[in-house]
């Protein structure tokens, strides 16, 4: 893909974000606090009336941009979230 257009105003986590970091699809996103904290400076994060720029803006910085979300998608990985939630079941029962 050219790049990923995450267009949602509510997000739990953004694993479409992810998944496209992690193939070197770069991503254009809603400014919204999930999706910057998965994407960090690796994205192209606009207000919902600047996603037609913000797909100009991927589209010419792709190479960089393509680089810069491998990098960060390798900090996400399903072991380190199941470690994680798994401590947090083990602290709140006192384990």
């Amino acid at each position: 893909a050219a790049c990923l257009v995450q267009s949602s105003l509510f997000e739990g986590f953004g694993l479409p974000v992810v998944e496209a970091m992690a193939s070197g699809t770069p991503v254009v996103a809603l400014r919204e606090p999930a999706l910057e904290e998965v994407a960090g400076d690796t994205a192209i994060l606009v207000e919902e009336d600047g996603l037609a720029d913000g797909i100009r803006r991927a589209l010419a910085d792709r190479a960089r941009l393509s680089a810069a979300g491998l990098e960060r998608a390798r900090a996400f990985s399903w072991r380190a979230t199941a470690e994680r939630t798994l401590a947090v079941y083990q602290e709140i029962l006192g384990l």
